[in-house]
Parts: structure tokens; sequence; C-alpha cells
């Protein structure tokens, strides 16, 4: 990383680039021994009181004091991925939170507010696209009395990491004591090559709705309730998945929704007795088929980052990552 100009280090940046991306060195803690360095790049969201605040695309919130500081400047937005197709941040927000459509919304400016009885936060949570029309702090009070007015945790879901996405909002979020208490990948990749995948896809079957059998596979709730089952239906196009084993409930399942020109890859799951034999890829391969019947070229997932294993396995697929989301709770 070079930071030098004319052969000496040089802080270039200063309280009125927050906002832009940068890439900072500074000094070491004096008692880590040796003279050490440690370089960060992120977004500046914040420089107050001689403390900067540099957000990763990780959304990892970096602390360094200004007197540390020995080298800065501003850089350009991190290049465009290569892998998958081209894809704006905020499309990829709208199609995900059509893909888990709430049972109540409401609007506050540009955010919307959504409900359904607790079930997945990303139906539960207060989406932050644009501008609440409302300065934060009151912002935040409405989010927070409109979730307590229906007895629910008050969630906003906010993103880093791409162009666009909401790395000063996270780290504000942070300062307030909102506490991130989940973060995922959003993961891209073109269709066809996911529905050409070695996978037995004879095995699986396909409908429209999630039966009995498909529900008891899911494991994201206990016994779902009809307002599980509402918005698992809900979307513009749905498809679910199973793959029969030798009792009555599936070995592997999934769900898709086809929207436009993308498919959206979610709930797939298989037994643990049965995973490393291609289920999951045979499940994610027939549904991709048929989102292509349908017009669809691209595809997405989401997949939680500490989830180690099923990133390994979307890697393997082709999936790439585009970006990362968060879930705010409110303290």
């Amino acid at each position: 990383m070079e930071f030098t100009a004319g052969g000496r280090l040089e802080v270039q940046i200063t309280p009125s680039d927050v906002g832009k991306r940068v890439s900072v060195r500074r000094l070491g803690d004096p008692g880590d021994g040796p003279e050490t360095f440690t370089d960060t790049v992120g977004v500046l969201t914040s420089w107050n009181k001689g403390v900067l605040l540099i957000t990763r695309r990780t959304g990892e919130t970096v602390r360094i004091p200004e007197a540390s500081l020995v080298a800065g400047k501003v850089i350009p937005a991190a290049p465009a991925r290569r892998r998958g197709p081209a894809a704006g941040y905020e499309e990829l927000a709208r199609v995900q939170a059509r893909a888990w459509q709430p049972e109540e919304s409401e609007r506050l400016g540009e955010w919307t507010l959504r409900a359904a009885h607790g079930f997945t936060r990303r139906a539960n949570s207060a989406l932050a696209l644009g501008d609440p029309g409302l300065p934060l702090d009151e912002a935040l009070a409405r989010v927070r009395a409109w979730y307590e007015d229906r007895g629910l945790p008050a969630y906003i879901q906010a993103a880093t990491g791409a162009e666009g996405t909401q790395e000063r909002l996270c780290a504000a979020l942070e300062e307030r004591g909102w506490r991130r208490e989940v973060s995922a990948e959003v993961r891209i990749a073109g269709l066809a090559p996911v529905a050409d995948l070695d996978a037995d896809t004879a095995r699986v079957t396909l409908s429209r709705t999630p039966d009995t059998a498909w529900l008891r596979r899911y494991q994201r709730v206990g016994e779902p309730g009809p307002h599980v089952v509402r918005v698992l239906s809900g979307g513009p196009s749905v498809w679910f998945a199973s793959t029969a084993g030798e009792g009555e409930v599936p070995v592997a399942i999934g769900r898709c929704v086809v929207d436009g020109r993308w498919g959206g890859f979610t709930a797939v799951e298989v037994d643990p007795a049965y995973r490393r034999q291609g289920l999951a890829a045979a499940v994610t391969a027939a549904l991709a088929a048929r989102a292509l019947e349908e017009g669809a070229s691209a595809a997405w997932l989401q997949v939680e980052t500490d989830n180690d294993a099923a990133r390994a396995l979307y890697e393997s697929m082709g999936f790439a990552v585009h970006h990362r989301y968060h879930h705010f709770r409110a303290s």
C-alpha cells in the first residue's frame, strides 16, 4: 500500500473527507513492543473529538486516534466485481425485500418499516434505503415506537461493502447504542451456470406452496404458524423444492423467488445425515432451471457470515460476494 509523496509519509485526509473511502496507516499501541504500523481501508464514517471511525467492507468499525495517524489518503471506490452479473446495491436490496414480504408495512420517508409477527428479521426490520425524512435521532425514535406498538424488538437493516451502501448509517447506529446482531453476505451469480450444476435434479419435486412435509424440514421456526406460510409464499413468483427420503420429511428443501431478471434462493436446507451428497446443489439447480424458464438470468442468495460451510458451498457454485447487510437492534 503506497502512501508516500516525494518519499515522505503524509496524512492527506481531513474531517471534510467523512463519507469517502480512505486508506490510513497508524502507529500501533506503545505496549505492543517494537514500533508497528497497521493499515485500514474503508469508509471514513466519523471524525469527532480526535477519533476517526472507519467502517470496513465487512461492517466492522475501527476506531483510530487522530494522534496515531502517520499516513492517510482518499482512494477510489472499490473496483467493480468481475464475477457475476452487473448489479447495483439498491436494485438488489429491493428485490430481496420483495422476496421476504411482511404482513404489515409503513413508510417513514424513504425507509420502509416492516412487520410479520416476528418471523425473520428480513420481514421485521426497517429497511433503511434513502432518507427517512427526519433527523436521524427522531427517525430512530419513530422506529422504536412503531415496533414497540407491535410488541416486537426494533431492528434496522443496513448494508456495507458496495457503492451506495450505508457505512455512515451503520456507524451512527453503533454510536447510539444499536447492537449489530446478525450480518450476512449477499452473493450473486449468473443463473445459467447454477442451473447447469452437475447434480441429480431428477430427484427434486417443485411446487407453488410449502406443504406440511416441507415445513417440517424448515429449521428457522419451531411450529410454523399461518403467518410463516404467508411470508414464505409471498413474492412475485415463488417456488418450493424438496427431495424425498425414506421418511415423510424431505431430506432437502429450497425456495426460489423469481422477480424480473433475478432468481433468489433461500431456505436451502439438508438433513444433517444426508449432507455432502450433492442435495443442496440438486435443489438449487432445479430451482434455477425453473427461474430460467420464467425469463430470469441472474441469481442471488443470502448467507450469514458465520456459516462457513454454506459460504464454501456457494463459493463452489460460483456465487460471489456483492455486499453485506446487517441487522441492528435497539438497546
